[in-house]
């Protein structure tokens, strides 16, 4: 199978997807005024779709080496915007990302990420300048500052990249965008009341017209 094409492994040691640049300026987290107390914890709750969106960086170890996939997600809906697979986790890769959601959507208030070289580059934070989006990024070593992304990403991982095996990396890209699709138009999600998130990420775009 090694001849033929790639297939999902087990993580042993999660490779490193989140270095800084020391030149690069760090933003502050701007999002603690979605964060409410829910008993002795707390949740994320933001009103409306296109308040937040995130974006975040993780692999998929396969025979053949690491692919990085590249993702937006608006924190209402719970809606993946935009995404991109790279064998390379580069700038590129994050502003493409960014570039695509912008060229589809209306830009949001908030774009928050972690402290990576990618995300704190020019090119990646001009972009956002140039839309008016206030930046935001985790706190050092906080992941948990951007749970609605880490939450769709592990969804990923154990409900599909784990338990399947893909012949090449164009098999892994189809079925990439086949589950993405399916979440966002098919999956009832529970945080919004078992709606799906697409339907409730474009039905708010509705409402605002």
């Amino acid at each position: 199978m090694g001849v033929l094409g790639i297939s999902a492994i087990y993580p042993r040691k999660k490779p490193s997807i989140s270095c800084k640049d020391a030149q690069h300026k760090v933003y502050s987290y701007l999002l603690d005024k979605y964060w409410i107390n829910f008993g002795k914890t707390k949740r994320v709750h933001v009103p409306k779709s296109n308040q937040v969106w995130s974006g975040d960086i993780t692999y998929i170890r396969t025979s053949s080496g690491y692919i990085y996939l590249s993702a937006i997600i608006d924190w209402h809906s719970k809606a993946i915007l935009s995404y991109k697979l790279s064998n390379t986790m580069d700038t590129i890769l994050v502003t493409d990302t960014l570039e695509r959601a912008l060229s589809k959507y209306p830009a949001p208030a908030f774009f928050n990420s972690d402290q990576g070289s990618q995300y704190t580059s020019h090119k990646h934070t001009d972009l956002l300048k140039n839309h008016n989006i206030q930046i935001s990024m985790n706190g050092r070593g906080r992941s948990i500052d951007n749970i609605v992304m880490e939450r769709f990403f592990r969804t990923l991982k154990y409900n599909y990249i784990f338990i399947n095996e893909f012949k090449n990396i164009k098999a892994l890209k189809e079925g990439i965008s086949s589950y993405i699709t399916k979440y966002n138009y098919q999956r009832f999600h529970s945080t919004i009341n078992y709606q799906k998130p697409m339907n409730v990420y474009l039905n708010h775009l509705k409402m605002i017209a």
